[in-house]
């Protein structure tokens, strides 16, 4: 470890993940990560998927309307050529890169640098999502963070998608996704084979 300007320790690099299912404070808990890291004296800088665009093409935005001025990217190999004086890289919406990220997550990490990836963890059907498995594998640190299913109170477990298509990314808000829990999505899947 080495000491920073202000006296605190710095740590090597490493790679954090935050996950979990849509409205559950993902985005919340990344800009607070990384306004905590700012205000530390780091260099930090947050990336975002360039097909992010629901509420802005170049900020980071939670559902509760906090923002963080991002850079969009394409693909996962830019962050190596945008992050090489950087020492806290912020990444939203992970799901949404290419399965290079995972390398990329480790090559950021043993150059030094404190990686934090937040995404969802599943699609609306309950699979896995890109690269997050992965992620979630090789992070020192995995948060799973939890929305309240809107029918029942319990912690929920996925994004239900609440409108038809079976494409895998289709950006939403609560017109187009509801978190469930296991329970009230398994009854939400039967209602919908019984329709």
């Amino acid at each position: 470890m080495t000491e920073n300007l202000t006296g605190e320790y710095h740590r090597p690099g490493r790679i954090e993940v935050v996950c979990g299912s849509m409205f559950s404070g993902k985005t919340e808990e990344l800009i607070r990560r990384m306004k905590r890291a700012k205000f530390a004296r780091q260099r930090v800088e947050i990336f975002k998927p360039s097909l992010d665009v629901r509420y802005s093409v170049e900020d980071v935005v939670s559902h509760d309307k906090n923002t963080i001025t991002s850079t969009p990217i394409d693909s996962s190999a830019q962050l190596l050529l945008l992050a090489s004086d950087i020492d806290v890289v912020g990444i939203d919406e992970a799901q949404f890169l290419d399965d290079g990220l995972v390398d990329v997550c480790n090559q950021l990490a043993n150059r030094g640098v404190r990686v934090i990836a937040a995404g969802l963890d599943m699609d609306f059907r309950g699979v896995p999502f890109g690269p997050m498995p992965g992620l979630c594998a090789i992070a020192d640190e995995v948060t799973k963070v939890h929305a309240i299913c809107v029918r029942c109170g319990a912690l929920a477990y996925l994004s239900h998608r609440l409108v038809a298509g079976d494409k895998r990314v289709l950006l939403g808000e609560k017109a187009e996704y509801e978190p469930l829990c296991r329970e009230c999505y398994r009854k939400a899947m039967e209602e919908r084979v019984g329709e």
